[in-house]
């Protein structure tokens, strides 16, 4: 058998160190610059641009990204901040005031609130009226099927109710009322004439109210129902009126004239009766007597008014007007 041998190993060559490198010369002194005495500016994070949402260029540093600023208003001046707050205050205390004031006087009545009084024009306070009941199947006055013009209801429920705050006559409760009692109420030297004339014309009945005023006005009312109209049209025209004057006088006015302040086509608000309105003349005595008749239909209506120092001419055509609508 042949013996192997293994051949020695050849240890491996060292490498040849390397040369050091030969040292640069230095530069001469003078060619040193000196340092400097701030440190280099940075350039800013990020130049102007319209996005800013935009990265910044290469090379600058980052800044945080923020979200783009709202713009501010301008914030007013201190002095305008109190001035608003002074004059908010004052709105609502007058606003305060000005709602209590209101409820105030809404609850008032209106003549107890200074300015806005009603002044009283000269009317009085009359009840409400309305018409009195008739007899069964008997018409109106101056309805279709009542050609005569005749009065159905109660002569005494025709009558003119007082006004608020009257004092009733005694004498003139609003019942029947003789003839005496009506003539008295002409001058002395008429009521013969009168008399006759109320026979001739066949008066079925008569009924009178009167009452006195706070004021001192004496009121009375008479109503005068005859047989018919044409009775009735015929004692107004040859017993008591004359042209343009009460032919019969009162006992308080010898002398009357038209009261021109009443329309003359005025008819007191029914169309199918007559007025004939009068007024004492000036200068007239302690009293001045304001007086009226109405015709309508088959009943003659006289309306007296009588007040010292003057007789309002207001009331007088109030209740003159009252009394004709009822007797419509």
């Amino acid at each position: 058998m042949t013996e192997q041998t293994t051949p020695p190993v050849e240890p491996t060559p060292a490498p040849a160190p390397t040369p050091a490198p030969e040292p640069t010369p230095a530069p001469a002194a003078s060619a040193v610059p000196p340092p400097p005495e701030q440190p280099p500016a940075m350039p800013s994070a990020m130049p102007p641009s319209d996005n800013p949402w935009q990265a910044p260029p290469a090379g600058l540093p980052h800044a945080p990204l923020q979200p783009p600023l709202m713009p501010q208003q301008p914030r007013p001046p201190r002095r305008v901040l109190r001035a608003v707050a002074r004059w908010t205050v004052a709105v609502l205390v007058c606003g305060g005031l000005g709602a209590g004031t209101a409820y105030g006087i809404s609850a008032m009545e209106r003549t107890d609130v200074p300015g806005l009084a009603t002044q009283s024009d000269g009317r009085w306070d009359y009840p409400r009226l309305s018409l009195p009941a008739l007899p069964a199947g008997s018409p109106r006055p101056f309805t279709e099927g009542n050609a005569a013009e005749i009065h159905h209801a109660d002569l005494r429920e025709l009558l003119l109710p007082a006004p608020a705050g009257a004092t009733a006559d005694k004498k003139l409760t609003g019942g029947w009322v003789s003839t005496d009692q009506y003539l008295s109420e002409y001058a002395e030297d008429r009521r013969s004439d009168l008399r006759q004339g109320l026979r001739d014309e066949a008066v079925r009945h008569i009924a009178a109210r009167g009452w006195t005023m706070p004021d001192g006005t004496a009121s009375r009312v008479y109503l005068l129902r005859f047989q018919s109209v044409a009775l009735a049209e015929d004692f107004k025209d040859r017993g008591i009126l004359a042209g343009l004057t009460a032919g019969a006088p009162l006992a308080g006015a010898p002398t009357t004239e038209l009261d021109e302040s009443w329309p003359a086509s005025s008819s007191g608000g029914v169309p199918e009766t007559s007025t004939y309105v009068f007024t004492e003349p000036k200068p007239y005595g302690a009293t001045q007597v304001r007086q009226a008749y109405v015709l309508a239909g088959d009943t003659l209506a006289l309306v007296v008014h009588e007040k010292k120092g003057g007789a309002s001419r207001v009331a007088f055509h109030q209740t003159l007007t009252l009394q004709n609508q009822l007797l419509g």
